[in-house]
């Protein structure tokens, strides 16, 4: 018996009326600038922003949409919702699909970037908001449960004006997961927040849903929240699926030179950078990728020019120069100075690309 969530071949598009596309006169350039053809009053045209992805999501298992900006994975979650038609396809849940149930009989728990919390009630009556099939006595009682799983203990009678944003965005995880919603979706729900706090909410995200056993399809574009919340992640990229594994799965053996460099394996061994390197090519067809982990400082390794030192946040990065004439970064706790640097590869942190195509780096 098919269990938990189940997408197949889902479809999501829209039709938009064209606009009016020529720049304003303080717009334009000042030689050389014809203006284009208004488009005809009511022309339209259709985006196809998924295409043909498949996903499950089994039983208390956490799924990231990791994709750059319009790589349709927010189209996807919300057709999950049922915020948006699909155009073909089919979405299920236990085997039965959701065509015809409304977005709030599929007892699906949102979560967005705003909180989206009622100012004319406390945090307490925000959290319970949700819980009508249970007695008005329970109600509080559930909310203060909820409200210290999330790390916010005494919080019920605090008004929401007076919450700083991750406070806020722990209210607003309590209020989507008390009524206890059989998958979370939650859309890019720390984006707004600052690096360091949305490193410290991701954990509690995800000790939340372990905690309560939820699970959740999780649409971000951050690789670090991915990798740290999910139990597999699926790239997304102009609304199609390119792969789906666990991270170890993916940041090793990435299925394509795309992949690889959305993750961040911006340099692909030539056969004269691994030999000087000292590995061997993995396969005729395939491809090795260097991350930013992948050449270490080492006085006793190969010696590579130096072509720039960056000071980034704890670590400095150091471009070197490759064989092949490429530039690959080595991260050091700080700046050498040098013109050329020791540097050995650490085959652990390489990845090794799947069915590449030998001519894509």
């Amino acid at each position: 018996m098919v269990t938990g969530l189940t997408v197949r071949d889902a479809v999501v598009r829209y039709t938009t009326t064209e606009g009016d596309t020529r720049r304003p006169p303080n717009r334009r350039p000042i030689l050389s600038w014809v203006p284009p053809p208004r488009p005809k009053p009511g022309a339209t045209r259709t985006i196809t922003a998924v295409d043909g992805v498949s996903l499950d999501v089994g039983p208390g298992e956490i799924v990231a949409l990791l994709g750059a900006s319009g790589s349709g994975k927010s189209s996807l979650l919300r057709a999950i919702a049922g915020l948006e038609p699909l155009a073909s396809g089919s979405v299920a849940w236990d085997g039965a699909d959701l065509a015809r149930v409304a977005v709030h009989k599929r007892n699906f728990g949102l979560m967005f970037q705003e909180p989206a919390l009622f100012p004319n009630l406390d945090v307490g009556a925000n959290v319970a908001y949700g819980l009508h099939a249970l007695p008005r006595a329970r109600r509080s009682s559930v909310a203060a449960e909820f409200l210290e799983l999330v790390g916010l203990p005494g919080f019920a009678r605090r008004r929401v004006t007076e919450l700083s944003g991750g406070q806020a965005q722990r209210v607003a995880l309590a209020r989507s997961l008390a009524p206890r919603p059989r998958l979370m979706l939650l859309d890019e729900p720390l984006s707004a927040l600052d690096r360091a706090l949305r490193e410290r909410l991701v954990e509690v995200l995800g000790e939340v849903l372990r905690a309560t056993g939820t699970p959740a399809v999780h649409v971000t574009h951050d690789q670090d929240e991915a990798f740290a919340l999910a139990d597999r992640v699926a790239v997304l990229a102009d609304g199609a699926l390119l792969q789906v594994g666990t991270p170890a799965e993916l940041w090793r053996q990435p299925a394509s030179a795309a992949v690889a460099r959305f993750l961040g394996y911006g340099t692909f061994l030539t056969d004269a950078d691994a030999a000087t390197l000292g590995v061997g090519r993995p396969a005729a067809s395939g491809l090795m990728g260097l991350g930013p982990a992948s050449l270490v400082l080492d006085a006793g390794g190969v010696r590579l020019p130096v072509r720039a030192e960056n000071v980034r946040r704890g670590y400095v990065s150091i471009k070197v120069e490759l064989p092949s004439g490429q530039v690959a970064e080595v991260r050091a706790p700080e700046a050498t100075g040098l013109d050329a640097v020791g540097v050995r590869l650490d085959p652990d942190a390489v990845a090794v690309v799947r069915d590449a195509d030998p001519t894509a780096r």
